[in-house]
């Protein structure tokens, strides 16, 4: 199998990403629209950059550079269901922690308190949880603050 390539982002690649986004989990849940996640894919304050292995986009990731307390934030990281378990996720997590993390010395995230699969793997990744904002988004649920030392 060919590696991941991670690259920065085009424009013909945001509707295919606003589309990953806003068809599954948390965002679903959390009622966000395609156009909201068209605009966040659009953001000039955001890192946006696309996974792919053999030129298919496999993931997304949008990242503030100096976005909690001038440490990098990432915003969002999703993978097409269609590469669920390809190693795109975990790739593009090393890119981030590598590429803005190095520094600060810190890379920092939030997570829905009911996105199980992803809280447990941001804890594997050595993520911990720092904070929490509750009823944030949603009524019943609470957004953790997951931060991790990169050095």
């Amino acid at each position: 199998m060919l590696p991941i390539i991670i690259r920065e982002a085009r424009d013909e690649d945001r509707p295919w990403a606003a589309e990953v986004l806003s068809t599954q989990e948390p965002w679903t849940t959390l009622g966000v629209s395609y156009e909201t996640c068209l605009k966040n894919c659009s953001d000039p304050d955001l890192h946006f950059y696309v996974a792919e292995r053999e030129g298919v986009r496999c993931g997304l990731l949008l990242i503030h550079p100096k976005g909690l307390a001038g440490s990098p934030y990432i915003k969002t990281i999703a993978t097409d269901p269609g590469f669920r378990g390809s190693g795109a996720g975990l790739d593009m997590m090393h890119f981030a922690e590598e590429k803005y993390g190095q520094r600060t010395g810190h890379i920092a995230l939030c997570v829905s308190s009911f996105n199980v699969r992803a809280r447990a793997f941001y804890e594997k990744l050595g993520y911990r949880k720092v904070g929490e904002l509750e009823d944030y988004l949603i009524p019943g649920a609470s957004e953790w603050i997951m931060i991790k030392k990169t050095r």
